[in-house]
């Protein structure tokens, strides 16, 4: 049987976007889609401090040009791996660009021999949830408020590697 990630990474065609970790230089980029993509967005501080953290890695997704299209960010920690941002440009959306990103976030993950893939996402967020339904994620409980900028709660989010 089929993984869920092994048909989801042929949403995009390998040609279509390339995808490579995040370096300083990118910076600038990465904030404009992350300012476009959400109401909220990290600070580059955040982003500054995800790039220096040795069990934090930011991939990007590009388009020939070169022009970064969107992007993920996940922790590796012992046997967990933990996605705590994923972004796509608005423009961009449904071509596959966040699939071929958690595609390559899960097939790390498991490389480095984590058991488990957890998230947070806004409950309000319907087509991230089912995106990551399609991988095998599943609800497994709600943060109370978690995104405190509109008192949104959050729902957890667990797949088995």
């Amino acid at each position: 049987m089929r993984r869920p990630e092994e048909s989801a990474a042929q949403a995009v065609p390998k040609a279509t976007v390339a995808l490579r970790r995040m370096v300083p230089a990118d910076l600038e980029p990465v904030m404009a889609v992350e300012r476009r993509a959400f109401k909220h967005p990290w600070s580059e501080e955040l982003f500054r401090r995800e790039l220096e953290h040795e069990w934090s890695t930011i991939l990007v997704a590009e388009k020939p040009g070169p022009c970064i299209v969107g992007f993920i960010i996940y922790w590796s920690v012992h046997d967990e791996l933990h996605i705590l941002n994923v972004a796509t440009e608005p423009a961009e959306r449904r071509q596959g660009i966040a699939r071929c990103l958690l595609t390559e976030c899960v097939a790390r993950g498991r490389t480095k021999g984590a058991a488990l893939a957890t998230l947070e996402v806004r409950k309000s967020n319907v087509a991230a949830i089912k995106l990551y339904e399609t991988f095998g994620f599943r609800s497994v409980g709600i943060r109370p408020n978690y995104y405190a900028d509109e008192g949104e709660d959050a729902i957890v989010m667990l797949m088995d590697l």
